[in-house]
């Protein structure tokens, strides 16, 4: 027996000393002190760019407003971000929360390199923790000459990674969550979506409802400064100095290999996005673009290195505040991701107690792609209702409902969306959960346009109708979700549609901290 216990303390002892190498090897950091090039917005392309030209003749004639359009269906978001890139002249700007290797992420790495041959300069600006476009391809699209990638509060390639990450979680869980896709500073698009697949319906099994607004003029100047403001900052890190080893494969080499993917899916994707006649009907005049006063409403990238939660670096959710205490007849919220926690729930009482028609709308269990956030939403479902918010909740099966017969089953709404009084339109990156408020960093669009918000916010009230339940409770203070499928009217009396397992994964992860969501 004594023999036994040796053996067992002699594995326990080696485990621990295992433990100890992987923790302190792993909990590695990125220098943020090490040089790097400073640069800017390119500012003199309305004298020089087919885009900027244009720009600024707009300005003129509309009395320096600037013009937006919603985007709406998937392949007509890629499809702007495509021949934006194919007809950029000097300059190309993105900034965005996550990049994938997948179809989306290809067309968009084959636009970067075709424009940096026509001497483009480009800067891609990622976050690092859940962009998954590989080290490698980022470094060697690096190699080129007219292309500049920057990680963004970058994990350490050295030791485990997620001992990286765990090692350093106060910092790494500070993400930037910002979306632009600017072009010659004078053709901008903002929104929810980022550069992969199911943000532009190109998934088979599931589809993402998304929505981004092209924006066009005098604001593009705008959100290039804000892009200039995180580019240049300490946490943005050249993507050289983050990785290993520099691949000793050259840009050709990954030039190849997207080309050979390029072609294998040009007909089917790359081509039918380029396609959409959208973009080129706006510049046209074809179709008409929304007239707007508009602002943006950004974060400081200061507020990841400052302590979470603190009111004077949440800039953003400070100026909405603001906008939306002034709302005189109804707010409309649209965000995937809803843990308004007691504050939120307080804040919704009081706008209903004003007598605003408040109105939101956020994923169901069964549509959530975040079961964690769903069950800290779950918990304030009652406490909303009572508040007097018209609560609803996106059905999963409406997928064919919402984008045609064709379409996958599966529904997710990634749409962050905020309406005020049919006058006013906040659109961005802005999630109502404490991640974006106070740990992340965000962006959007506020932008005065009645025109432009009736027209979405009459199509919410139609969406809702068919597309999503009723959240209310019954006469006994339980729960249901009524809605219209079919045609007929529906009342279901637990989450719709979710499985036991899913039910249990929501009650399980309750474990987790608000403050996490």
């Amino acid at each position: 027996m004594n023999r036994i216990r040796a053996q067992v303390k002699k594995v326990v002892f080696r485990f621990q000393i295992c433990l100890v190498v992987l923790l302190v090897g792993g909990c590695a950091t990125v220098p943020l002190d090490q040089p790097k090039s400073h640069s800017e917005a390119i500012t003199d392309t309305g004298d020089m760019t087919h885009f900027g030209k244009l720009a600024n003749s707009w300005a003129d004639i509309h009395d320096q407003k600037s013009g937006f359009f919603p985007l709406v269906q998937g392949m007509d978001a890629l499809g702007a971000r495509l021949d934006m890139a194919s007809q950029a002249e000097k300059s190309l700007d993105l900034q965005y929360f996550l990049m994938k290797d997948d179809t989306a992420g290809r067309v968009i790495k084959t636009a970067l390199l075709e424009a940096a041959d026509r001497g483009v300069r480009v800067r891609l600006l990622l976050d690092d923790i859940f962009t998954t476009a590989t080290d490698r391809n980022l470094s060697l699209i690096n190699q080129h000459q007219n292309i500049e990638v920057r990680l963004f509060n970058p994990i350490s390639r050295r030791g485990l990674h997620f001992f990286n990450l765990v090692g350093d979680f106060k910092q790494a869980n500070r993400r930037m969550h910002n979306k632009t896709f600017t072009v010659d500073n004078a053709l901008s698009i903002v929104g929810g979506r980022n550069l992969a697949d199911e943000y532009f319906q190109l998934k088979e099994e599931s589809v993402f409802s998304d929505f981004d607004i092209l924006a066009f003029g005098p604001i593009v100047r705008e959100i290039s400064i804000s892009f200039d403001t995180y580019w240049n900052h300490a946490l943005a890190v050249p993507v050289e100095q983050v990785l290993k080893r520099q691949d000793a494969d050259s840009l050709e080499t990954v030039r190849s290999g997207i080309s050979e993917e390029a072609d294998n899916i040009y007909a089917s994707v790359y081509r039918q996005a380029l396609d959409s006649d959208l973009l080129q009907d706006l510049i046209t005049g074809k179709q008409a673009l929304f007239v707007a006063d508009a602002r943006v409403m950004s974060d400081d990238p200061d507020k990841l290195v400052n302590k979470a939660g603190a009111e004077e670096h949440m800039q953003l959710v400070t100026e909405l505040e603001v906008l939306l205490r002034d709302a005189n007849r109804e707010i409309m919220f649209l965000s995937p991701y809803y843990v308004p926690g007691d504050d939120g729930v307080q804040y919704v009482r009081d706008l209903v107690s004003r007598g605003l028609r408040v109105v939101m709308v956020t994923n169901s269990l069964r549509s959530t792609n975040q079961i964690m956030v769903h069950s800290g939403y779950a918990r304030y479902r009652k406490d909303v209702i009572d508040a007097g918010v018209e609560l609803y909740e996106v059905r999963a099966n409406a997928g064919r409902d919402a984008h045609g017969g064709e379409s996958p089953e599966a529904l997710t709404m990634h749409t962050k969306l905020i309406l005020i009084d049919r006058r006013y339109l906040f659109v961005g990156s802005l999630n109502l959960d404490p991640r974006s408020i106070e740990l992340n960093s965000e962006f959007g669009l506020l932008i005065e346009s009645e025109a432009l918000a009736k027209i979405i916010a009459s199509g919410i009230d139609d969406a809702i109708t068919t597309l999503a339940y009723r959240v209310a409770k019954d006469n006994k203070g339980h729960l249901e979700w009524r809605g219209i499928v079919n045609g007929v009217e529906t009342i279901e009396t637990n989450e719709p549609q979710a499985s036991g397992w899913r039910r249990f994964k929501a009650w399980f992860m309750k474990i987790v901290p608000e403050s996490q969501l």
